[in-house]
């Protein structure tokens, strides 16, 4: 407790000189700067990946059935998926390019045949619909935001579909226009009923899959295992992790590497540390005579230092946790930074502040670093000789 109260008034004591305390500020602010900008960007990282694995999850289903020939007798086999553990709904769903024309324009567009009162159960779909209606009939359709406003298209307009397998032009009814927040999806994914796409695509009563939702996200590989002993093995079954793993990866990439970068300005500013103890312990050098003399032993001075140097980084730290939070609410609340969704995939930046790991692994980063910091000036100062710091006072 008493080397704590030396620290202290070593570190505050308004008899030291005004360029130590600019050191000691400069100190400070170095290793809340690096703090707060760590919090920032990691929060942000999080915010991308939970939208974006919101919105990509939020459009498809959990887990994907499919078979390279098409699946026959489709509906026995919803029955069966249906009846296994952790499974919620199933859906059909025929899926494939369609060309869409526009004047002279030729405009390719993914198309996806759906039930629609299914879908409702396994997907987030109905709920971006912004205009007209989510329950559509033969020749009628819905599109997105983006390529309503691309080609100028409004509800109950006719537009032309051309079938790439029958080279057959279908024209169909917007029925509504809907906005998932990704302007790929926008702009090139177009809805219509499950049985005007087997018309489509010329396939009879043959599906291109099945969309499976679950009740846990997170056990979409044992439920994968379970539909496997169900149905057999004749089947390709992926799951949402499976389908964007590249995405996520890369995400995920992009997050370590941040953490790794900005680490490095926590590690630049400790520098800064290590020299305002130096300049300290040269300007203390009587006093760690006096305390040498008086019986303080080297581990002890050490110990003075070092929590001396622990103190600038504490403070430092929770300076920088609360400016980094604070921002991070600021940016959540009122969103004032927006995107160009055409490259990002989303209007706005994205922030999700998690405690547990990314705010706890921050601080405990940085206090390591700031501990480590600390050695040195602190050896140094244990090494002081009493006789040789009292010699010339």
């Amino acid at each position: 407790m008493h080397l704590f109260k030396i620290s202290w008034r070593y570190l505050f004591s308004k008899r030291k000189g005004a360029f130590i305390n600019l050191i000691t500020i400069i100190s400070i602010s170095g290793i809340a700067i690096g703090v707060a900008a760590l919090i920032i960007v990691i929060s942000v990282m999080n915010g991308f990946d939970k939208d974006l694995k919101d919105k990509i999850v939020g459009s498809n289903a959990h887990i994907i059935i499919e078979s390279p020939e098409g699946l026959i007798g489709y509906n026995n086999l919803i029955k069966k998926v249906e009846s296994v553990e952790y499974v919620d709904s199933a859906s059909a769903f025929i899926g494939g390019q369609v060309v869409f024309l526009k004047d002279k324009n030729a405009f390719a567009l993914n198309l996806k045949g759906i039930d629609t009162e299914k879908e409702k159960r396994i997907s987030k779909l109905d709920r971006y619909i912004k205009q007209g209606s989510f329950d559509i009939s033969e020749n009628e359709i819905i599109i997105g935001r983006e390529l309503a406003l691309y080609m100028g298209i409004g509800l109950e307009d006719v537009i032309k579909i051309v079938s790439p397998v029958l080279r057959k032009t279908f024209e169909l009814k917007v029925k509504g226009i809907f906005s998932s927040g990704m302007y790929d999806y926008d702009l090139s994914l177009v809805l219509v009923n499950l049985k005007q796409a087997q018309k489509i695509f010329g396939l009879g009563d043959i599906v291109s899959g099945i969309g499976v939702r679950i009740d846990d996200l997170f056990a979409a590989k044992r439920a994968r295992e379970l539909i496997y002993e169900a149905i057999g093995t004749n089947y390709v079954i992926k799951t949402w992790m499976e389908i964007n793993k590249n995405f996520f990866a890369a995400l995920k990439l992009e997050k370590i590497t941040m953490f790794i970068i900005l680490t490095l300005i926590i590690l630049v500013a400790s520098f800064n540390i290590i020299s305002a103890l130096i300049v300290m312990v040269v300007d203390k050098t009587k006093d760690i005579g006096i305390l040498k003399a008086l019986g303080v032993t080297a581990s002890g001075i050490r110990r003075i230092f070092t929590i001396e140097g622990l103190l600038m980084g504490s403070f430092g730290i929770t300076v920088g946790l609360g400016i980094g939070i604070l921002l991070c609410w600021l940016l959540e609340k009122y969103q004032f930074i927006k995107l160009p969704s055409e490259i990002y995939y989303i209007d706005k930046l994205p922030v999700a502040i998690r405690v547990w790991p990314d705010i706890v692994l921050v601080v405990v980063s940085a206090f390591l670093i700031v501990l480590v910091s600390s050695f040195y000036p602190a050896f140094m100062a244990s090494r002081l000789n009493p006789v040789d710091a009292l010699r010339y006072e």
